[in-house]
């Protein structure tokens, strides 16, 4: 027999031990609300994953100078290109361009890889290369939105946001989303890790580089003590205003951030200490290289696989800014894209080896994209423009099956003609290694179910092992 209270059990715990009652209540219906109904029914189906690693390439890499080669270019280098042209971001549209870098095989698979890349294509049989990818937009911002959040304007969840609104995070002492800034904010700026209408506890953090990579880490406080009046003063008074308000996402959002704030002040330092590592894996990952740029980014990658170790869910790290441009090149394509590249290959190559020694990479997807690829004509005389209809990412690790290529692009490497895919594909294939069917995520906002994929999307189940 169930016997009804005379008071609500809202009311009861607002009104009950000066506020902790409607606290407790709050951060039980804030897990209730963050866990998308899977922390109590656990994953919707086995995952194959834990984390995410992002290697975001901000500006676009060219995929016919990179992982899909086309001996077609070298053959019309120089003249008026026969396929049909679509309008350019620039419209100053030259001629057939020959990639200025040659390819050869790698691994047992025996994949093309250019020599841009000779770091990451001793990985080659850890990767799966989809060549196929494309997207609605083909300028930055907007396809920037598209990549991160599966919508082309600002103000939706981005994906890190969502894989931790589904499957909450197992680190205690740092957020979920984790966003490692090597100097590059993408165009369309922090809206790329927004929670939009997520609670805000979702938001993606930005690490910037160096010791104290997170504003007010260093306690101000003499001592421990003092520090703990604080926030236990700051404690009463926001739950003082619960009380009166009810679950309010603000405020609940507010008091997590401070005390993952306080608990954060021991973590950080020691995560971004690397002293530790040994001298064999901080050469492995580019930490003694000559090029500035690459030491940058071998921090981030080491720093990534650390956080990984620590529970976080979703690491998304930004290029650093080299001498021209990020990887958008819409002249002096070589200089630019090696520059890049000199960056990011030895410490991806270096994450990949480490992850795999350690017995991670099985457990950890790593996905390398960048927001659109580039055209195979030449832009004036020696770029290239942007090119959504057909560019090329890779994925490795989580379940994702190595050493193959997926999907193909047309003989110039302009439009993907086999195996097509849009970010929403790439979106769901994601969710879906990490025991999340994407078309049950979904939280109601503006009367309807959103969710990351929207109403497209389809898991590409070609790819995995």
């Amino acid at each position: 027999m169930r016997f009804r209270s005379a008071m609500p059990r809202r009311e009861f715990l607002q009104k009950s031990a000066n506020g902790f009652g409607a606290a407790a209540l709050s951060a039980l219906m804030s897990d209730a609300f963050a866990a998308g109904d899977l922390r109590t029914t656990g994953t919707h189906h086995t995952p194959r994953a834990k984390s995410v690693i992002f290697l975001y390439m901000d500006g676009g890499v060219s995929q016919v100078d990179s992982f899909d080669p086309k001996p077609l270019l070298e053959k019309e280098h120089g003249n008026p290109i026969k396929a049909k042209v679509q309008a350019t971001q620039f419209d100053n549209i030259g001629k057939v361009l020959k990639s200025p870098w040659k390819f050869r095989n790698y691994g047992e698979s025996g994949l093309p890889v250019s020599e841009l890349f000779p770091r990451t294509a001793e990985c080659i049989d850890d990767l799966c290369i989809i060549r196929s990818m494309t997207s609605a937009f083909p300028e930055h911002t907007n396809a920037n939105y598209f990549l991160h959040t599966g919508h082309g304007l600002q103000g939706r969840p981005s994906m890190g946001a969502w894989t931790c609104y589904g499957l909450g995070t197992e680190s205690q002492n740092l957020p979920g989303f984790i966003v490692l800034n090597g100097g590059l904010i993408p165009p369309g700026g922090l809206d790329c890790f927004h929670n939009g209408f997520l609670p805000a506890t979702y938001q993606g953090s930005l690490f910037k580089q160096g010791s104290v990579p997170v504003a007010d880490i260093v306690p101000r406080e003499t001592s421990s003590d003092r520090q703990q009046r604080k926030m236990a003063l700051m404690r009463q008074l926001d739950n003082a205003l619960l009380q009166q308000t009810g679950p309010h996402d603000a405020i609940e959002s507010a008091i997590a951030n401070y005390e993952l704030a306080y608990r954060m002040q021991t973590s950080v330092p020691g995560l971004m200490d690397i002293t530790g590592e040994s001298k064999e894996t901080q050469e492995l990952y580019g930490l003694t290289a000559e090029f500035p740029q690459t030491r940058t980014y071998a921090h981030q990658c080491l720093v990534a696989r650390r956080l990984v170790e620590r529970g976080v869910r979703f690491i998304e790290l930004t290029c650093p800014a080299v001498r021209g441009d990020r990887w958008d090149q819409h002249s002096r394509l070589k200089e630019g894209h090696e520059n890049n590249a000199l960056a990011v290959d030895q410490p991806i190559a270096g994450l990949l080896k480490d992850l795999k020694q350690r017995g991670m990479l099985d457990e950890t997807l790593v996905i390398w994209a960048g927001e659109f690829g580039r055209t195979p004509m030449a832009q004036g005389t020696n770029g290239r423009d942007h090119n959504p209809s057909g560019f090329t990412v890779w994925m490795a690790g989580g379940g994702v099956k190595g050493g193959m290529a997926y999907g193909a692009t047309d003989e110039y490497g302009y439009y993907a003609i086999e195996n097509k895919l849009q970010i929403h594909d790439l979106h769901a294939t994601m969710l879906h290694l990490l025991g999340i069917d994407h078309e049950r995520l979904t939280v109601r906002h503006s009367s309807r179910d959103m969710r990351l994929t929207d109403v497209h999307g389809n898991v590409v189940h070609e790819i995995i092992s």
